[in-house]
């Protein structure tokens, strides 16, 4: 994709639009769902990591009006598409997107908050599509490369937030506690009443909290959205 050409594939939120434009991973009701439940209060600054189309970092913009947001990814083709959606958000500047690999990646100061939709396949096959291999699947960097490096990224009060499948989440939540963060938030999301969760939201910290909150969400139930799905996302979805 030319930078700053549109796309046919194009998604609209309420104050924004995602073109997706040759991006691996286009928008995803798992990166809607990380974006509206992260939270957060007045948060001077946030990185996305993996930004992709940009989808996390608009949502940032939207939800944190004071933050200043650094978007983070190594494939060129994503950089050009979020560049795309940022300069035709409201909120092109407070948004840095950088082509950069966040193992080599080394800011003036910290964050705080990180956000991340990682890639979440540890085995299996890959995408033929090497674009959406590289989104989906973890390869040159295993999940413990990526917690080490946010440690050091996070402010000691920040908190780091991810969505991946229940088993590759759990995991990473063990690896993390290894390495000394503390599990500060939690939430099971099922995508129908019928169907067991399918992923986890997860907050990391490097503080240990008084509590952690254990929540459950379900997205549909009889062939409609839940009221607490509708609540989450109704600031973004157009029809909610």
């Amino acid at each position: 994709m030319k930078k700053g050409s549109p796309s046919p594939k194009t998604f609209h939120f309420k104050q924004f639009s995602v073109s997706a434009g040759e991006c691996g991973m286009p928008v995803s009701t798992d990166g809607v769902l990380l974006g509206a439940w992260m939270n957060g209060g007045h948060l001077r600054s946030i990185l996305d990591i993996g930004t992709g189309t940009g989808l996390l970092a608009l949502f940032c913009a939207q939800r944190f009006p004071t933050a200043q947001i650094t978007a983070l990814d190594i494939d060129q083709q994503a950089i050009q598409t979020a560049i795309h959606n940022r300069d035709h958000s409201p909120w092109a500047s407070r948004i840095k997107i950088e082509h950069q690999d966040i193992l080599t990646f080394a800011p003036r100061s910290d964050y705080d908050a990180i956000i991340c939709n990682p890639p979440y396949f540890t085995s299996g096959q890959t995408s033929v599509v090497p674009e959406r291999a590289l989104a989906r699947h973890v390869s040159g960097f295993s999940h413990q490369q990526l917690l080490h490096h946010c440690y050091h990224l996070l402010s000691p009060s920040g908190q780091l937030s991810m969505i991946l499948p229940c088993q590759e989440g759990d995991a990473l939540i063990e690896v993390a506690k290894q390495q000394g963060w503390f599990l500060t938030r939690y939430c099971l999301v099922s995508p129908t009443d019928t169907k067991p969760p399918a992923r986890v939201l997860f907050s990391l910290s490097k503080t240990a909290p008084s509590a952690c909150e254990f929540t459950q969400l379900t997205i549909r139930a009889q062939n409609s959205y839940t009221s607490a799905f509708t609540e989450l996302t109704q600031a973004f979805y157009l029809k909610m």
